[in-house]
């Protein structure tokens, strides 16, 4: 094995804002890094809030197998099928949150269940989804099943529940799960995109997040934190860049997640995931 690989083994990138560009592409460059730590003997996980079939075509992209963390750490599960761990979200949880948050919030309700084609994901209506995340909409229609009140399709566990929205909305959307009675049974995360006016706020099981999922996936490999690179630009990616020794934020990250005191690589249009891995691994083969 060589120095590079004895040092790092564990490679986990976030998709959207990370690895992707604001054309939602994968650069040359990225490729080229990604494709040479692969050669290397690194593996490549990718680390994403997008379901697994919605990322999966990112992956592809990629040239080579590889395992990704989909739903913020609820399913890790590879390019070739091969199933590691799903983290389900108790039913009985999904539909007390949705009864609680109330009319106020119900259009901006998806819930999200581990099951192909129609009745992935379930809405209440889309009319506000469609105001926030328009193209999300017309990406996954073909998944989207309609329910009111949307609590009445939770029969079996999801794998999630998000709210969509305003950033001004979400807000308030977080206040009120701040003060739920069943706060002990879930981890909120946020994703938000502050250039779009656009917060997403995901409810999963208890201690479900990217960083726990890379953690169970790496101690799986005998691969030990200070043996992992993670790279990331969303209060989603935070428990996965802990959990790295070598963790990298994007410079179009928001301000307050870069006094966390990462490295702070290019942006995602700079091709800021090229720029840290070759950071990383050229460091490490000169001894740094």
């Amino acid at each position: 094995m060589d120095q590079v690989s004895s040092r790092i083994r564990l490679i986990a990138i976030d998709i959207d804002g990370t690895l992707l560009n604001s054309q939602l592409q994968v650069s040359p460059a990225n490729l080229a890094a990604l494709q040479r730590a692969h050669a290397e003997g690194i593996e490549i996980i990718l680390g994403t809030g997008r379901r697994h079939a919605f990322a999966l075509p990112i992956a592809h992209e990629l040239g080579f197998p590889l395992w990704m963390i989909s739903s913020n750490g609820a399913v890790t599960r590879s390019t070739r099928d091969e199933h590691f761990y799903i983290d389900y979200l108790p039913a009985s949880v999904a539909r007390e949150l949705c009864i609680y948050m109330g009319d106020e919030f119900r259009g901006n309700a998806v819930v999200t269940f581990e099951r192909p084609g129609k009745g992935a994901l379930v809405v209440e209506r889309i009319d506000e989804l469609t105001e926030s995340i328009q193209r999300w909409i017309e990406k996954n229609s073909q998944f989207i099943e309609h329910c009111v009140p949307i609590e009445d399709a939770i029969l079996i566990d999801p794998i999630q529940a998000m709210f969509a929205g305003t950033i001004a909305k979400m807000e308030l959307a977080q206040q009120k799960l701040a003060v739920w009675s069943g706060l002990d049974q879930i981890t909120i995360l946020k994703t938000q995109y502050d250039h779009r006016n656009l917060c997403i706020v995901d409810i999963l099981n208890r201690e479900c997040s990217k960083g726990h999922a890379l953690e169970r996936f790496a101690q799986s490999r005998g691969i030990a934190r200070h043996e992992i690179m993670a790279i990331g630009d969303n209060y989603n990616d935070i428990e996965m860049l802990r959990i790295a020794g070598f963790p990298f934020i994007m410079a179009n990250a928001a301000a307050d997640l870069k006094q966390n005191g990462w490295p702070v690589t290019l942006s995602n249009d700079e091709s800021g995931v090229a720029a840290a891995i070759e950071q990383v691994l050229s460091g490490v083969e000169t001894g740094a």
